[in-house]
């Protein structure tokens, strides 16, 4: 038996491949922006300073904790060590000024008194010598007080009067906290004798001086030879 071959039209055809598909295109990663430059400003300058915004500020701070607070704490260093050298400074000036103030007033108080104790007349010796205690304090004091008397009636009876003027003086000791100073002065002593000629002695006097509530008295008052170191 023979077969006849199929026709042509009964050959079926391969089925035609599709196309790979092609693949997609990648998208160009984005180039950053270039940050912008600041503006120019009109006749100041090429450039105008911008300020950051406080959200830029909090991450600056954020990246840089420790950086800022060593900043800060070599501020509050330097505002603490500021401070203390004003005070020091004002501290020192203040016990300057009052170390000036007491060593004028000791001077004043001290030249005062010197004149005072050189100084006596004759036909008003009681009043004159209670002038003497009102200038003294402490041990010279007790002395003057209980020969008061005494060297009263010896004034009265001479008749001799005398008058003190300190011509030079200085403070050689003073300590303000125990409240005591020593005072050098040269004084003139004009003498009038109850009958004769009137005389100038020339007197250098060694005095230590007591701070009271009434001011700078004489503790101590010794004669020291004119010419003497």
């Amino acid at each position: 038996m023979t077969h006849e071959p199929e026709s042509a039209d009964a050959v079926e055809e391969p089925e035609e491949l599709e196309d790979p598909e092609e693949p997609e295109e990648l998208e160009d990663p984005e180039e950053p922006e270039e940050p912008e430059e600041p503006e120019k400003a009109a006749g100041k300058g090429p450039y105008v300073l911008v300020v950051p915004s406080p959200r830029g500020l909090l991450r600056a701070l954020r990246r840089r904790p420790r950086t800022f607070a060593w900043a800060a704490a070599w501020t509050v260093a330097a505002v603490v060590c500021a401070l203390g050298a004003w005070s020091y400074a004002d501290t020192s000036g203040d016990d300057a000024l009052s170390y000036g103030k007491a060593r004028d007033a000791a001077l004043a108080d001290g030249t005062s008194d010197i004149a005072r104790l050189n100084t006596v007349d004759a036909a008003h010796a009681a009043g004159d010598l209670d002038r003497w205690l009102a200038a003294t304090t402490g041990p010279l004091y007790d002395r003057l007080r209980s020969t008061h008397a005494a060297d009263t009636a010896t004034v009265e009876q001479s008749g001799t009067s005398t008058r003190g003027k300190v011509t030079d003086a200085a403070v050689t000791e003073l300590d303000t906290r125990a409240g005591t100073a020593k005072l050098i002065a040269t004084v003139e002593v004009r003498v009038t004798p109850a009958s004769g000629t009137a005389t100038t002695d020339r007197k250098r006097f060694e005095a230590g001086l007591s701070r009271t509530g009434d001011g700078w008295k004489l503790t101590a008052l010794t004669a020291v030879p004119v010419g003497a170191s």
